[in-house]
């Protein structure tokens, strides 16, 4: 029989627990299918909740009306027009960034308005804001970690252009004289 060391096991805690990391360790073919899916996973609250600025435009401006920062948003613009564009910016970008065009500008525009919209309706006093704040934080962590990393697999940002064979030939060296 094996002796135990002083870590409480052949193997000791630190070494089980890098054993199980590993086996959780996806392939590469399994991580290149999870950039596109949260991608997408994270602009699908973007695109409903952009087009939630359209369908329930009277409620939302109901619930910005009442919220403490109701006049610093009215020092900014007519909350109604702010409320159509946070919804196209949603909107659109979240659709970029679900096929993955143009997708680091498109968390940062996200990211950006997502800010504000945060602050004017979930920073407030009531308790039953704080699950819908912390939400937003977190998905301003995924945006930054998008931003951070860039589109990843599956992205039509990753496409061959015309502008990239133009720089492959560029930044080839001339030819020798002569030949």
């Amino acid at each position: 029989m094996e002796k135990l060391g002083r870590t409480g096991g052949i193997m000791g805690r630190k070494g089980m627990l890098r054993n199980i990391e590993a086996r959780l360790t996806p392939s590469p073919h399994t991580s290149a299918l999870i950039d596109p899916l949260f991608r997408l996973l994270t602009s699908l609250i973007f695109i409903i909740g952009g087009l939630g600025h359209f369908g329930q435009h009277r409620m939302m401006l109901e619930r910005m009306e009442e919220s403490p920062w109701a006049p610093t948003v009215g020092m900014i613009g007519d909350p109604s027009v702010l409320l159509w564009l946070s919804g196209i910016a949603f909107v659109i970008a979240g659709l970029t960034l679900a096929i993955g065009f143009m997708t680091r500008a498109s968390a940062l525009i996200l990211f950006a308005t997502l800010v504000p919209v945060t602050v004017a309706v979930h920073l407030v006093p009531d308790p039953s804001h704080v699950g819908p704040l912390f939400k937003n934080v977190a998905i301003l962590g995924a945006l930054l970690l998008i931003w951070a990393r860039g589109p990843g697999a599956f992205a039509l940002d990753n496409r061959p252009t015309a502008c990239s064979d133009e720089k492959m030939i560029l930044s080839q060296p001339a030819p020798p004289l002569g030949e």
